[in-house]
């Protein structure tokens, strides 16, 4: 009985821990331009405040009698039951010229902080009640970890998988409320059952697997650092992992509790009464799944998305299990079971706050992924080598260094040279190159600081492989990503890429320069949707002809503002301040400057700011915001598009870049314009011919909106412009719900 309800408690505290992480970042993307940058930041926040919880729980158990934690833990945990059910409080905006990541951790102690803190604190504080419990199992309560990560699963996966398909926010958030009410109750029985305890003498004995070590403060100061060290190398990772997989696809729940329930699903295998994969096997092959995790890095190709979710999945799981496992092989007594939770939570704090807090201000590009691999390599127990003299012992620790700077000398050689002979990059060529340096730094595997050495030779050498990218003039980063000016490998182009994606481009002869390029030229649907509102004959109030004015949600380089005619009004609504300081410098582009050097910028979130702007102000609205290569959801929701319909000018336009590698986005707004009442056509303009595409055009897809087809003016006969058809079923998107598992192309 005790052993259920424990097990119980610990499963459904965890799993309303899960389930309330997507959820309140859920709720806050739509405030931050949907960048991937709030699900890290949102991680850091829980994962300090689990740091917290678990040293509550320590001191509690520590100085405090058995029935005075019952009692003192009872009746906090009853205090969160006055903020249910959880919201962003408010009045609460983001910053729109500083880096919003202390808003957000502000934010999210105000809405979710105190129950969040008393579900953390349950994990060990349950564990520990339970070894005093008296119960046969009592002498060894660490399964009970597996059981809460258990739990943590189910959380992560029901959310993205059930909750959020089929539940609008606020009916997720009464339902977490009712989900706290029953670990309320639970934790009340566990009190209970535990208040008249006597405890047999197998509580106060060490696990089976306790610690062998020696005792001095200095044996024990080193066995908690390493605690730490283990615990931060898979909580970086996990968060490299999902920042590496919302590069270029949506920042959605399922990208996000896929790698945490990965590192969840780890704690559960190694913390099993049997494990059910060798950790020995695991920590072997460890060096070979490493380098295969640096493919991606190295080689700077695009994959399909099914091969980077198999490829992540794989390496994140197996280098976890390896850290993860030397965790478990060194928990201590039970006496220490508090301590050993709260360095755990540290170490898997500290690795949060390094991706999320720390790499975005030191790193100008995204380096921690590959920095936290080569810190694993060196965490690697070692292998077990034959006995050496000193001298060969001597001569071991040479090679340590000499065979990795060898590595990485004659890397750059051979990709300096073909680079300067004028040999394109094939990929056999780089499968043969990068291939056979892989396999020489794979034999220095038996070494975990020689095989750190030859992975930080490998990437070193790797940055003088430069695809397509020819020269880099500038490389900067913020919390909404990485920013990089490059120009053509023939000098010709200057582009500007936000981290694989190209978000726009100028050519660089001056007789050219005012042409609008990429995903906005004359010929292409961007050109078409200017050149029907240009055609229009526009009248004021007063009868009077009049200059069309229109806004710009993205700026990018500032492409589109090459089409702005004398008279007219342009304002670009732009999130990122690092975007319109790239776009306003005329030493990279100067689109603003020549072509519309009156152009207002409004920074921080789209539709925060187009609430201000007066009802009927537009006569063109363009949705061209993407965070890497997604548009944000949450201007595509019926709530948006109505603030749109009530900022537009009767006879207006709204226009939708929807250009996307992963996502097929037109049957979706089909279904809202539907439910709007709108006409919606679309052009897809991806035959773009050899010619066109070496003078800078992209192919593209648009989608444009309007009251009447009478508004949509020379698009409405142009045989380009053809109805855009929803998909059977398609649900329409609203702020508290949207399914993007349906539009995503796997392929």
């Amino acid at each position: 009985m005790v052993l259920i309800v424990f097990t119980i408690s610990m499963f459904v505290s965890a799993a309303l821990l899960f389930l309330v992480e997507p959820m309140m970042a859920k709720m806050a993307l739509p405030m931050l331009g949907g960048t991937p940058a709030v699900w890290n930041t949102c991680l850091v926040f829980f994962q300090a405040t689990l740091l917290v919880g678990y040293l509550y729980a320590y001191a509690a158990t520590k100085w405090l009698h058995r029935r005075t934690q019952i009692v003192l833990h009872i009746v906090l945990a009853l205090t969160p039951l006055f903020v249910l059910p959880l919201r962003i409080p408010i009045g609460w905006e983001p910053p729109t010229e500083s880096n919003p990541a202390l808003w957000i951790l502000a934010m999210l102690a105000v809405a979710v902080g105190l129950p969040f803190f008393l579900l953390s604190a349950s994990t060990p504080m349950l564990q520990r009640w339970f070894s005093q419990s008296g119960d046969k199992s009592a002498s060894d309560p660490y399964f009970l970890y597996a059981a809460s990560n258990a739990g943590s699963l189910v959380g992560l996966l029901g959310y993205p998988l059930l909750l959020e398909p089929t539940l609008r926010l606020n009916a997720q958030s009464h339902l977490w409320s009712y989900g706290y009410a029953l670990f309320l109750v639970l934790t009340i029985t566990c009190g209970v059952l535990v208040w008249r305890a006597h405890p047999g003498m197998a509580a106060a004995e060490a696990a089976p697997q306790e610690e062998t070590g020696a005792t001095e403060p200095s044996a024990v100061w080193r066995q908690r650092l390493r605690w730490v060290a283990l615990a931060f190398v898979p909580s970086s990772l996990m968060m490299g992992v999902t920042s590496a997989l919302t590069l270029d696809v949506p920042a959605i729940p399922l990208f996000w509790v896929l790698p945490l329930a990965l590192y969840l699903l780890s704690f559960v295998l190694v913390f099993a009464k049997r494990p059910p994969v060798s950790h020995e096997w695991l920590a072997l092959r460890m060096p070979l799944f490493i380098l295969i995790a640096l493919i991606p890095t190295v080689i700077k190709s695009k994959f399909s998305l099914v091969f980077l979710i198999l490829l992540y999945s794989i390496i994140l799981l197996a280098i976890a299990m390896v850290c993860h496992g030397q965790l478990a092989r060194s928990r201590p007594k039970i006496s220490r079971l508090t301590e050993f939770y709260l360095w755990i939570s540290f170490g898997g704090v500290l690795g949060g706050i390094f991706n999320a807090l720390v790499a975005p201000v030191i790193f100008s590009t995204v380096v921690e992924f590959p920095l936290v691999l080569i810190f694993a390599a060196l965490l690697r127990p070692p292998i077990a080598q034959k006995p050496m003299t000193p001298a060969q012992a001597a001569k071991m620790k040479r090679n340590d260094w000499l065979l990795p700077i060898a590595l990485g000398l004659i890397l750059v050689a051979a990709l300096s040279g073909l680079a300067h002979t004028g040999v394109v990059f094939a990929h056999p060529l780089l499968v043969l190159i990068f291939g056979c340096s892989m396999v020489w730094c794979l034999s220095f595997s038996k070494r975990p600081l020689r095989f750190a050495a030859g992975v930080t030779a490998l990437l070193a050498a790797s940055s003088f492989y430069t695809p397509e990218v020819g020269q880099v003039l500038h490389t900067d980063r913020n919390f909404f990503g990485v920013l990089r000016v490059t120009n053509s490998p023939d000098g010709s182009l200057r582009y500007l890429i936000h981290g694989a994606t190209l978000h726009g481009a100028q050519s660089l002869n001056p007789a050219l320069n005012r042409e609008p390029l990429s995903y906005f030229t004359r010929s292409g649907p961007a050109g078409t949707i200017l050149g029907a509102l240009h055609a229009k004959t526009l009248y004021g109030s007063s009868g009077a002809e009049r200059k069309p004015k229109w806004a710009v949600v993205g700026l990018g380089a500032g492409a589109m503002a090459c089409y702005l005619q004398p008279g007219e009004s342009l304002t670009y609504f732009e999130i990122d301040p690092l975007v319109e300081r790239f776009a306003l410098d005329p030493r990279y582009f100067t689109y603003l400057r020549d072509c519309a050097p009156t152009a207002q910028i409004v920074l921080g979130d789209a539709r925060l700011k187009l609430r201000g702007e007066p009802d009927a102000s537009y006569d063109l609205i363009v949705l061209d915001a993407f965070s890497g290569d997604m548009i944000p959801m949450h201007l595509m929701t019926k709530e948006a598009l109505a603030l749109y319909l009530r900022k537009l000018k009767p006879g207006g336009m709204i226009a939708f870049h929807i250009t996307n590698l992963y996502l097929n986005l037109a049957p979706t707004l089909d279904a809202l314009a539907r439910d709007s009442g709108l006409v919606c056509l679309m052009d897809d303009d991806s035959a773009v011919s050899q010619a066109q595409g070496s003078a800078g055009k992209l192919a593209s897809k648009w989608l444009v909106m309007a009251r009447s087809r009478a508004d949509l003016g020379a698009l409405a006969t142009d045989p380009r412009w053809i109805p855009a058809s929803a998909l059977p079923g398609t649900q329409v998107w609203t702020d508290d719900y949207s399914n993007l598992l349906r539009v995503i192309k796997w392929r």
